[in-house]
């Protein structure tokens, strides 16, 4: 009797929470952006490993095999997708009536998000680096921690491209660097939303153009201005997104809207794969990384109009993007970026996985079991580490520090 009655209880919970996804998006949490962010960090983490590991993923659908190379050779293409949504959260509560954060608490919120997990990465990694010699002199090592702890180490060579130092945490530092000018943008676009929007952009393209023509430009490709526009497209979203969910409360959410938006959202996921195949067609990092350049707008637009059509969608859609798990993941996405690329290379190169090949199991075409225990290994490692920093570290952390 009593198993029964958890049943019936769990049974009665799943329908409202089913349910839940049938009502307009709350205005404090949007649902199906756990998801989104849950997959931008998760494909980023399977491109870093498939670097590692080479393995390679082909999905058996209705009997047909499915080729997926594209997704994992243009997996670094979704940290675009990251700063869009930074830009879309930060903008959106200058879109109600409210007055906007004041400047010092939006900063020491940020701080707050930020500085404690990116210290407990930084610190033991520099000491570590200390201890295996990674650095010629004292002088090099001293600077790239200055760069790193100042977030400025995607300004230079030493600290961006030659630093033992955890190579992800190049994001960390243009957000950091976007969130010291975001106020005065915020305040500009909610006052004149168009000149803002065609000032950012216009930055980002010129800026964009002009190191298309360097010889390398490996340097500044990953730089602030060059997604300036992703993060004005961020706050158009936002806009959009304030506007959209005023009416859809009016009216009730009517189920008409719901299979347009979700029709809309399956058509930029169709008008998504094809740029996503043509960028992985190209050949040589030069290429590449024009290419990164030249998508980088067109993406960042059928991203947030995927964003906006999928928090208005059919149930269903909501529910795949919006689920528990999804919500978990989005809890430990921070960590599970600052940690997954660091670990997985750990994992290889300390031989952590038994191998039969005389060396480097990855680059043998025939070890395939190694590259699948490899794969699935790194990435229960980086969830595991990622949930235990996030909820014994991260969350206490930061309720000690708002108080």
């Amino acid at each position: 009797m009593m198993q029964a009655n958890k049943a019936a209880s769990l049974w009665t919970a799943c329908k409202t929470h089913i349910r839940s996804f049938s009502l307009p998006p709350e205005e404090k949490h949007i649902d199906v952006l756990d998801g989104f962010r849950a997959l931008f960090v998760l494909l980023i983490a399977r491109y870093h490993i498939w670097q590692l590991g080479w393995l390679w993923t082909d999905v058996w659908l209705f009997g047909e095999k499915v080729q997926l190379d594209y997704l994992l050779q243009t997996g670094y293409i979704w940290v675009d997708g990251l700063m869009l949504l930074s830009g879309f959260l930060l903008f959106l509560p200058y879109t109600g009536k409210s007055k906007p954060v004041p400047v010092l608490t939006f900063y020491k919120r940020r701080l707050i998000r930020i500085l404690p997990s990116y210290l407990l990465c930084i610190i033991p990694l520099f000491i570590l680096a200390l201890i295996e010699h990674k650095y010629a002199s004292t002088g090099d090592a001293v600077k790239d921690l200055a760069a790193h702890l100042t977030f400025t180490h995607t300004l230079f060579p030493f600290s961006y491209q030659q630093t033992p130092l955890n190579g992800a945490l190049w994001t960390l530092a243009v957000e950091m660097q976007f969130y010291l000018i975001f106020p005065l943008l915020g305040w500009c676009f909610k006052k004149k939303p168009g000149i803002t929007w065609l000032f950012m952009t216009a930055i980002a393209f010129l800026w964009r153009w002009h190191i298309s023509a360097l010889p390398d430009n490996s340097l500044y490709i990953n730089q602030l201005p060059a997604f300036l526009d992703v993060y004005a497209n961020g706050f158009a979203a936002a806009s959009i997104f304030a506007t959209l969910r005023s009416k859809m409360n009016k009216n009730g959410g009517d189920t008409r809207l719901k299979v347009f938006f979700t029709v809309i959202f399956f058509l930029c996921i169709c008008l998504i794969v094809p740029l996503l195949q043509g960028q992985a067609q190209r050949q040589g990092y030069d290429n590449i990384r024009l290419g990164q350049l030249e998508n980088r707008f067109g993406f960042s637009v059928l991203l947030a109009c995927a964003m906006i059509s999928a928090a208005f969608s059919l149930p269903f859609l909501r529910f795949l993007l919006g689920n528990k798990l999804m919500a978990f993941l989005s809890a430990i996405s921070l960590q599970l970026y600052i940690w997954h690329q660091w670990l997985s290379a750990r994992i290889r190169d300390w031989d952590f996985i038994p191998h039969n090949a005389p060396a480097q199991p990855w680059a043998s075409a025939a070890d395939q079991l190694w590259r699948q225990k490899y794969t699935i290994v790194c990435f229960a490692a980086a969830i595991i580490v990622a949930g235990l920093i996030t909820y014994l570290y991260e969350k206490p952390i930061a309720r000690k520090l708002r108080k």
